[in-house]
């Protein structure tokens, strides 16, 4: 194979590639050139390309396609007065393959597509101006995810991507809580001696005593408020006994711990709160965990951060005030399952109001209301709490109406979603002073006396769900 001509435009455009001190004189081709010009010859004739027909050798004309485009990287492969591909009146003689690299050289100079690490990149057509302009509003943004066309965001639905891709406040809770739950077995393992709990009864949870329970701060009304049949001074065991019956006795103050109450008065309105961060054992931590990790968690890459620790908080408290006001009060509850069911109900939300956009979703439907009624049976161990779930599910279906994005594809579709949430953040507030105040009379469940059936069942131990509902060994209240 005869090497390239003087003065052809191939020479020209080495001259300028090569440095001086890699030319060769005329004629001086080593024998791995003409190899390698050989392998070019058999790839264009391959391709149907031959050299100067609107296409100078495949080591001149193509570029690395991700190294910068612009007009000083096309003028260099245009300038005439370098003598480059494109110039010479042999490579202006076009054939069949000209135009297919002409729209090849007019995507790399004006691109059809979008980068995607572009942070404007959105992958979906764009929407109309009225739409673009109404999405970007405030108040869109707040509810409605404004911030992408309604086409990404029913793509994105479809696909499982929500506002974020990690969930912080689920890692971030998930990690307090287990950071509490070794703490709990610590102080257990220090009144009585193990970890769980098996003297004078066996915890169903795997975990410390009730008393080490209220210790650490359960919701347990006693320490809350003044409660009839369990004043400040009522005598029940303290943390270290492990006889059955009871040889080691402490006053409710001294087991609710926190430094006691202010002026004898039980005044720890912070049972509230401190209940979500508190599990009753090694099977309750467990099986919230999981169910924080998935369900919970799938909720705040969908919602934000935000809004979903907003809507966890309240969630978790509300169902605290509401087994407060309604279920025993001597029997003691914990657990993080009131603020995750708020997250449940977030789930159910999202289902039915995108339901064609949802894959099977009359199986997911089904798989939802079992893991419901699980729930509800899981209420009636002890430790756990059935106000709890209930209570949060109810906040959680009313702000997740509020905060969640739901996707409004019609006038009217839109406008009920906003009726509702116009109604649900007032009458979350009406739920909350309305129970606080009842739970602070002298007699709560005197609003619904059949209400503490929900969670407890009737049996001889605990006196059949009548009076507090306290109990150790074989003594009850």
């Amino acid at each position: 194979m005869a090497g390239p001509e003087r003065g052809s435009t191939y020479e020209a455009y080495n001259m300028n590639k090569l440095s001086p001190g890699s030319l060769r004189p005329q004629g001086s081709i080593s024998r791995d050139s003409t190899l390698l010009d050989e392998y070019h010859d058999d790839a264009e004739s391959s391709a149907g390309l031959k050299k100067g027909a609107g296409f100078n050798d495949t080591r001149t004309t193509l570029h690395d396609p991700y190294s910068p485009i612009g007009d000083d990287a096309s003028s260099r492969y245009s300038r005439p007065d370098r003598g480059f591909a494109g110039d010479s009146p042999k490579s202006r003689s076009y054939t069949q393959d000209a135009s297919l690299i002409g729209n090849a050289a007019d995507m790399g100079r004006r691109p059809h597509f979008r980068d995607p690490d572009d942070p404007e990149y959105t992958g979906m057509p764009t929407a109309p101006l009225d739409r673009q302009t109404d999405e970007k509003r405030p108040w869109a943004k707040f509810a409605a995810s404004g911030k992408y066309p309604i086409e990404q965001r029913i793509e994105n639905k479809k696909r499982g991507i929500g506002r974020q891709r990690y969930p912080f406040v689920v890692w971030t809770l998930t990690a307090i809580m287990v950071a509490v739950f070794i703490y709990e077995l610590v102080v257990n393992a220090r009144a009585q001696g193990t970890p769980i709990s098996f003297k004078p009864v066996v915890n169903p949870m795997l975990g410390p005593s009730e008393y080490a329970l209220i210790n650490l701060g359960a919701r347990f009304p006693p320490c809350m408020k003044s409660v009839q049949g369990l004043s400040t001074t009522t005598q029940i065991p303290c943390l270290n006994d492990t006889a059955n019956p009871p040889d080691r006795l402490c006053s409710v103050e001294d087991v609710c711990g926190f430094g006691g109450f202010h002026d004898q008065t039980p005044n720890q309105w912070f049972r509230f709160i401190t209940p979500i961060f508190l599990h009753a054992g090694i099977i309750h931590i467990l099986l919230n965990m999981l169910a924080q990790m998935t369900a919970s968690a799938q909720i705040e890459r969908e919602m934000g951060s935000g809004s979903f620790l907003i809507l966890y908080m309240a969630a978790g408290i509300f169902g605290n005030v509401l087994g407060a006001n309604f279920a025993l009060v001597g029997a003691p509850s914990t657990g993080a399952s009131g603020a995750i069911m708020g997250t449940i109900a977030v789930s159910f939300i999202d289902l039915f109001a995108h339901w064609k956009y949802h894959y099977r979703p009359v199986r997911r439907l089904v798989a939802m209301l079992v893991e419901l009624v699980i729930t509800v049976a899981i209420g009636y161990i002890p430790y756990v709490d059935n106000f709890a779930h209930l209570g949060g599910l109810l906040i959680g279906f009313l702000l997740g109406m509020t905060f969640y994005p739901i996707i409004s594809t019609t006038t009217k579709h839109r406008s009920i979603a906003w009726a509702l949430r116009i109604a649900a953040i007032p009458l979350v507030v009406v739920l909350f002073v309305v129970l606080i105040r009842n739970f602070y009379t002298s007699d709560p469940y005197a609003a619904c006396p059949g209400c503490r059936y929900l969670s407890c069942i009737p049996t001889s131990s605990n006196n059949h769900c009548q009076g507090t509902g306290f109990s150790y060994a074989n003594s009850t209240t």
